[in-house]
């Protein structure tokens, strides 16, 4: 098994990427997703199960598994150290939440990047990929057969993710360098900036 993982500025692309995944063949039970979307930017209009109802560590520990009717109709809402509440589905959610209820106070973040380099995640990536969701995006991670694995990264890229190593740059250039769990949550306003920042001219 290989993981696969794509980064995402709009919702949008990470629920296109996260279809065309299912479509190909990839079990729902093997793709995640997490996105710092509990503002509701691209969601108004999903019924997310419950989503919407608290955002406390652990609140929709059910609903984080995914639905029959595929990993999007699953999505509940969990709250990240240092990322806020996120809207979230999939193994590495399930995982995610398990760390972080057992985890020592501060022991969250490597919750959610441990989940990620235990699956084979590079850790650098890992840092970026959480920093990302911190900053209002959104993670789609697929584990899958090694044959099939060229096909799901093609389908990341073919739906507008970003590419890991320029945003490490970008993020440095800032004075970045890890994410931090103890720094406070983005909130609505810094989002949509740090978003802006990225958005394609004309969108």
């Amino acid at each position: 098994m290989k993981t696969v993982s794509g980064l995402f500025d709009d919702y949008k692309d990470a629920e296109t990427a996260v279809e065309t995944l299912e479509r190909s063949g990839v079990p729902s039970d093997q793709i995640s997703i997490v996105s710092h979307n509990a503002d509701n930017d691209d969601n108004d209009d999903k019924d997310h199960s419950g989503a919407a109802n608290g955002a406390g560590t652990g609140a929709g520990l059910g609903a984080v598994v995914g639905g029959a009717g595929g990993l999007l109709t699953g999505l509940g809402m969990i709250a990240i150290p240092g990322v806020g509440p996120v809207v979230a589905a999939g193994w590495l959610a399930a995982t995610a939440v398990g760390a972080i209820a057992g985890a020592a106070a501060g022991g969250a973040a490597g919750g959610l990047i441990g989940a990620l380099v235990d699956s084979g995640v590079p850790e650098a990536d890992a840092h970026v990929y959480a920093e990302g969701v911190r900053r209002g995006g959104t993670l789609v991670t697929a584990r899958v057969e090694d044959a099939v694995a060229l096909n799901a990264e093609t389908i990341l890229k073919q739906s507008n993710w970003v590419d890991p190593v320029e945003r490490r740059k970008e993020y440095t250039r800032q004075g970045w360098t890890k994410f931090d769990d103890t720094l406070d949550p983005y909130g609505p306003e810094a989002i949509e900036e740090e978003r802006g920042r990225y958005r394609q001219p004309g969108v």
